[in-house]
């Protein structure tokens, strides 16, 4: 079974498909906790629905990474929480090396494009923009680089003609929704 620590900065759907899919059985794992670098994102509200520890870690003096003391307290609340596999669900910051070396190996996170293809942010604006034909959806771990760890699993979506970016990323949202608790389940099966 895993042990999840669900990091998220806003209105946390990946946690709740991942939560969802805990109760319903297709997952074998639990949420140890849920943490965000924001203090009133919905996740933390999510969180709390589904009896969660829901904890908010101030980030500062940082605006883009976890890194220093908040590093240091994210890897100790991880720890008294019980977690050894950390899901990144639309955090926004970059890990650094001290989170990536204590968890070597066990973060994961989805990203809104076929990666390599569209890495960093507003890949759903770069599909458009580059006029590709599909687009989608990957799990994976996470490396020192953005978007570049070894691919878990993928889901593709059609661009169609007249997408906005936002028709786009709905759609990519609902397989992301199926996806990041389909990875997780391939991790929990080794």
């Amino acid at each position: 079974m895993l042990n999840l620590a669900v990091f998220g900065s806003g209105s946390g759907s990946n946690y709740q498909a991942i939560a969802e899919a805990i109760a319903a059985g297709r997952l074998n794992a639990r949420v140890a906790c849920v943490i965000s670098d924001v203090k009133e994102a919905y996740i933390l509200e999510r969180a709390r629905k589904f009896g969660h520890p829901a904890i908010y870690l101030d980030c500062a003096p940082f605006k883009t990474k976890l890194d220093g003391e908040a590093e240091a307290r994210a890897i100790e609340i991880i720890k008294q929480h019980g977690g050894d596999i950390i899901a990144l669900a639309g955090f926004m910051r970059i890990v650094k090396s001290g989170l990536l070396n204590a968890f070597a190996g066990r973060i994961i996170n989805i990203h809104p494009s076929l990666l390599p293809a569209f890495p960093g942010l507003e890949a759903g604006r770069q599909a458009i923009e580059a006029g590709v034909k599909e687009t989608g959806c990957t799990v994976h771990f996470v490396d020192g680089g953005i978007d570049s760890g070894p691919i878990i699993c993928q889901r593709k979506v059609p661009v169609l003609p007249g997408d906005t970016e936002e028709t786009l990323m709905n759609r990519i949202h609902e397989q992301e929704h199926l996806a990041y608790p389909e990875a997780l389940q391939k991790i929990a099966e080794g």
